[in-house]
């Protein structure tokens, strides 16, 4: 982890919590030093002294949890990945609390993602998740981590947390569900107006049933046979209805969950814009529109010279194009992202954490981001778009591998598809340009 030289005898690194009255310094994610900032507490503090009688207690002072996670953060940052995950594993030995076992565990998967490893970088992930309380937000949040949801083990994993239960946790079930309500804000009321009409009719039913036994039987003072099985027929007819009406609503809202879940995986897709400058595209929410051009180059190829045509007009209507070729990401071997990756490459591509959102909403900053967007960017992960794109297709009922467009909304949401290449004419005609009242109101 680096820390600042100091012009003293000596640097002594211990934690210390947030109530310590020494300097401290975030403890934060690999190339940051550490977990991601939404899952680390602690601190840790650089503390000067000069006496060897200090040295001797640093050496003979007994490992533990915290000193191992953080040994092994240093270790990772000089590339040494295999001593690092030794260390991890000691820590979870040596009786961690829950937050020093969830650092422990988080580094360790992403230790095993840059070596590849996916199902033993899965594992840690669901037991982090299961046990100590793992937001699911900063698997998808984190760069460090893109190698890893470029895997089959990642869309496993997500699938688990979207379906919730104690296996993985339902908290990220839970921050779904809660965009879903905002999505469609009368489901809840129409599923109470369901139970409520199939209780009502329930009710009815079961007072009604002794009334069709005694018409049934005949005799005086029984009730009218077809009056009373008129009335049994609607109660059941009713209940039948608003049960296949709850049960729809409940298909439909997990489609929507999924729909959701496919459109945060989506927002932290990577770009390389014009300027060489790397982005994820939850960036440029409100700024774009953004449209995905999958298929086969011969095909793409000739659609960017036509889109050419109507730049200037596409330009006015906030058109970035996005070319995904299928089996580009196939040809040169994936990038191994993690706590070694150089100072440089960590500055590419900006972490999606808090203290960023904040300069990413001011108003100097969009400005920039505007003058560095152009007319079309390169997709970063070619595996990781091609993985969402399939998906999409398949929820869509089309047969992964065609020849697709996809339009997505200025809020980042997907506008509509289709099969084969746009009609960049119908296009212009269809999206109204950025500065008018329909631009105003997608945002």
């Amino acid at each position: 982890m680096a820390v600042a030289a100091l012009p003293l005898n000596h640097h002594l690194l211990c934690f210390s919590t947030s109530n310590s009255r020494t300097r401290t310094q975030s403890w934060r994610s690999r190339g940051r030093e550490g977990v991601p900032k939404s899952t680390r507490r602690f601190h840790f503090s650089v503390i000067s002294c000069s006496t060897s009688q200090a040295q001797e207690e640093e050496e003979e002072a007994p490992a533990t949890a915290e000193s191992c996670v953080n040994s092994g953060l240093q270790l990772f940052s000089k590339g040494r990945v295999k001593e690092a995950l030794s260390q991890f594993d000691t820590a979870l030995t040596l009786k961690p609390n829950p937050l020093e076992a969830q650092a422990a565990l988080y580094n360790k998967a992403c230790c095993h993602a840059y070596r590849g490893e996916g199902k033993k970088a899965a594992d840690c992930l669901r037991t982090a998740l299961k046990e100590y309380d793992l937001k699911f937000g900063t698997i998808l949040n984190d760069p460090d981590l893109a190698s890893f949801r470029a895997l089959p083990e990642f869309k496993e994993l997500q699938e688990e947390a979207r379906l919730g239960g104690e296996d993985i946790g339902s908290s990220f079930r839970r921050d779904l569900k809660l965009i879903s309500e905002v999505q469609a804000p009368f489901r809840g009321v129409r599923r109470f107006f369901y139970v409520a009409f199939s209780a009502a009719a329930g009710i009815s039913l079961f007072f009604t049933i002794p009334r069709l036994i005694r018409a049934i039987n005949g005799g005086d003072g029984a009730p009218d046979l077809w009056d009373t099985a008129g009335n049994a027929a609607i109660n059941i007819g009713g209940i039948i209805v608003l049960v296949a009406l709850f049960f729809w609503d409940n298909k439909k809202e997990e489609e929507q969950l999924a729909q959701i879940s496919r459109n945060e995986t989506l927002s932290r897709l990577p770009l390389r814009l014009s300027t060489n400058r790397v982005v994820e595209l939850v960036q440029l929410r409100d700024t774009v529109r953004p449209v995905i051009l999958a298929g086969k180059k011969e095909t793409i190829a000739p659609a960017m010279q036509k889109a050419e045509r109507f730049r200037t007009e596409l330009l006015r209507r906030g058109v970035l194009l996005i070319p995904v070729i299928w089996g580009e990401g196939k040809a040169a071997p994936l990038e191994k992202k993690g706590f070694g990756s150089s100072p440089k490459a960590a500055a590419a591509l900006p972490s999606i954490g808090e203290d960023f959102e904040k300069r990413a909403q001011s108003v100097i900053a969009q400005s920039k981001l505007k003058a560095e967007i152009r007319f079309k960017a390169e997709v970063v992960s070619p595996v990781e778009w091609e993985r969402w794109i399939k998906d999409q297709q398949k929820s869509e009922g089309v047969t992964p591998g065609e020849d697709v467009y996809i339009i997505l909304r200025l809020d980042g949401r997907v506008r509509r598809s289709g099969k084969g290449m746009p009609d960049w004419q119908q296009i212009v005609k269809e999206l109204p340009p950025m500065d008018a009242l329909l631009s105003k109101l997608e945002r």
